[in-house]
């Protein structure tokens, strides 16, 4: 594609509403690429043109609420200004609840307290977390009554990894139960789930029925992003979800030719739009251009699918306000430093999908390494970019990824070693069956990310997460693995009692940075997981803002307004949610191999 066509085809964008001919619109791809806003800007859209549209977020951390201004439950509610729009947030800890209400509703009466208290602790760990939030998932698809209630249902999907997790459970249950005749499962009482088969298969059926389903890949021009949606892309035709479109968010245009960065940023963008991957480059394809203001409130979702996206459109709800620039209290390469003290401790580095967490914790490594101490460099993320980021090896660095699959083959074959010599034939193959489920999967995760945080102390570790909702799974998870252990262990062996949780929670052992981008969401995201990290007595240790334009000297009208945009979230940062803060700067190059992230550290 010419520059020239891909100015273009930038106008293709307004024309998005009216292709979709299908009841379910899944939005999915790479954490921080615009799903919300472009899953949003089409709800608002097709509402617009006489549609009755659901709009439903499967993300744990969902940003619905913030887009729209309004609080969300698990049940339709409707969006003020915009007739025939109703919105919802599958929470899955609501989800779980309410869950856990209908399995042990039928028990009552017939079971003994006691036992009524050790089902639910049955029923308090991530595996009911997930089948919950599924249960929800699936009944909006196969629920009659719900489809003649709306014309088009979207949902606005977690970032790739869980969403593709997400859309491989209703072909993976089942399976799961035309292979097992018993319906045993991990899940414990959860086995009543055989009662609900059909309605699996039904929203199976309707995710893989071209005339029912369009999957819309969400990217930037940026080579991860894409590459992540070829790759979802791939598995997602695996799965048998072959209708898909691709939308390209983001897409700038300079108008200051001089200005360095405005002409880096475009050079790179017509770059990535000439060499689509393989495999999603025939798909059929739309443009969003990078636009000057923030994607949050009517005028602005209104605005992003528009031919000629223009500021006036939002200009009513910016703070116009003047701020005096902040300054950091802190650099990455002091913070690096400062880390580099300890002589064993995990690093947790985590945040809303998008915001650079895997470059931030590369650079940090990187340093590390670099002033001689032994760095273990992994990631919790099932789409990991540490190897792409790293580029080749250096000394006293080790880099590795938690892969689920890897995990799950690994977590079932020392369970059947364990076991296999106890039971019989039928036995043995009732366990084959129950590590068969799905829900083995996050089984087997945890334990995988219980040795990483173990591993914190004898050597320093630096965990790339994975995107906030699926982190906070995982400390659910240990949470209730917390709470088992004590209830069976502490009695028994007072005080020398060490849980993942534990660690997490000891400043010594353990210290959580939180990656964000100067932009209202993905800080009001951070925000919430600090409150998240704090209940669960866990103090962060410090803030990076990352590739942000008020910390670069452009001269390019959009990115000087967003750059202006900026400071409001920065201070909003600076004035009572960091202790410690770092800003970087968004490079002209992507920051890439070694040579690169020193030079994103020792930026001024």
């Amino acid at each position: 594609m010419t520059d020239s066509a891909l100015q273009s085809s930038m106008l293709n964008i307004s024309k998005l509403p009216e292709t979709f001919g299908t009841k379910y619109l899944f939005f999915t791809g790479k954490g921080g690429v615009g799903k919300t806003s472009i899953a949003s800007a089409t709800a608002v859209a097709l509402a617009d043109l006489g549609k009755r549209v659901l709009l439903v977020s499967t993300d744990p951390a969902s940003n619905l609420d913030e887009t729209f201004n309004i609080k969300l439950s698990n049940h339709p509610t409707s969006v003020p200004n915009v007739p025939r729009l109703m919105a919802v947030n599958i929470n899955p800890d609501i989800a779980a609840e309410e869950y856990r209400q209908r399995v042990l509703a039928p028990l009552a009466g017939k079971a003994t307290k006691e036992e009524l208290s050790g089902l639910r602790e049955q029923l308090s760990g991530a595996c009911t977390i997930e089948i919950a939030a599924f249960d929800e998932f699936t009944a909006l698809i196969s629920d009659s009554e719900v489809a003649h209630q709306f014309d088009t249902i979207i949902f606005d999907t977690a970032p790739t990894g869980h969403t593709l997790r997400l859309l491989s459970l209703p072909k993976a249950w089942t399976e799961f139960f035309d292979l097992n005749e018993r319906g045993a499962s991990c899940l414990g009482p959860h086995s009543a789930l055989k009662s609900q088969e059909s309605r699996f298969a039904t929203a199976f059926n309707a995710l893989k029925d071209p005339t029912k389903t369009t999957v819309v890949l969400v990217a930037r021009p940026e080579k991860s992003a894409l590459s992540e949606a070829a790759r979802a892309s791939a598995e997602l035709r695996e799965l048998e979800l072959k209708n898909q479109i691709l939308v390209i968010n983001g897409v700038f245009f300079a108008s200051q030719k001089e200005d360095a960065l405005a002409k880096s940023l475009e050079a790179r963008a017509a770059s990535e739009m000439r060499n689509i991957p393989k495999g999603i480059e025939q798909l059929p394809r739309f443009i969003v251009p990078l636009v000057p203001f923030n994607t949050v409130g009517l005028p602005a979702l209104r605005a992003l699918l528009a031919e000629n996206p223009t500021l006036s459109a939002h200009l009513a709800e910016l703070d116009t306000a003047p701020h005096l620039p902040v300054k950091p209290n802190l650099s990455l390469v002091n913070l690096a430093h400062e880390l580099a003290q300890m002589e064993h401790g995990l690093v947790l580095v985590m945040g809303k999908g998008g915001v650079g967490k895997t470059t931030v914790a590369a650079a940090l490594a990187v340093v590390i390494a670099k002033l001689g101490k032994q760095v273990h460099l992994t990631t919790t993320d099932p789409a990991a970019h540490l190897a792409q980021t790293i580029v080749g090896s250096l000394a006293n660095l080790t880099v590795s990824k938690l892969d689920p699959k890897e995990e799950t083959k690994a977590y079932t074959e020392k369970i059947l070693l364990a076991k296999a010599k106890n039971l019989d034939a039928d036995g043995l193959s009732l366990l084959r069956e129950d590590l068969a489920s799905p829900c083995t999967e996050e089984v087997a995760v945890f334990h995988a990310f219980s040795k990483v945080v173990f591993e914190g102390r004898r050597g320093i570790v630096i965990l790339d997460t994975a995107p906030t909702g699926h982190t906070l799974l995982l400390l659910d998870a240990a949470g209730s693995y917390h709470r088992e252990m004590l209830k069976k262990f502490e009695d028994s062996a007072p005080g020398k009692l060490t849980t993942p949780l534990m660690m997490l929670q000891d400043p010594n052992q353990s210290k959580v940075l939180l990656v964000t981008l100067a932009e209202t969401t993905p800080v009001s995201e951070a925000a919430a997981l600090q409150e998240d990290l704090r209940r669960a007595s866990i103090e962060p240790y410090g803030w990076v803002v990352n590739r942000s334009l008020a910390a670069t000297r452009t001269t390019d009208p959009v990115l000087r307004q967003r750059a202006a945009n900026e400071q409001i979230q920065l201070h909003r940062i600076s004035d009572g949610l960091a202790k410690r803060l770092a800003i970087l700067p968004l490079m002209p190059d992507d920051p890439v191999g070694v040579a690169h992230l020193l030079q994103l550290l020792n930026h001024p």
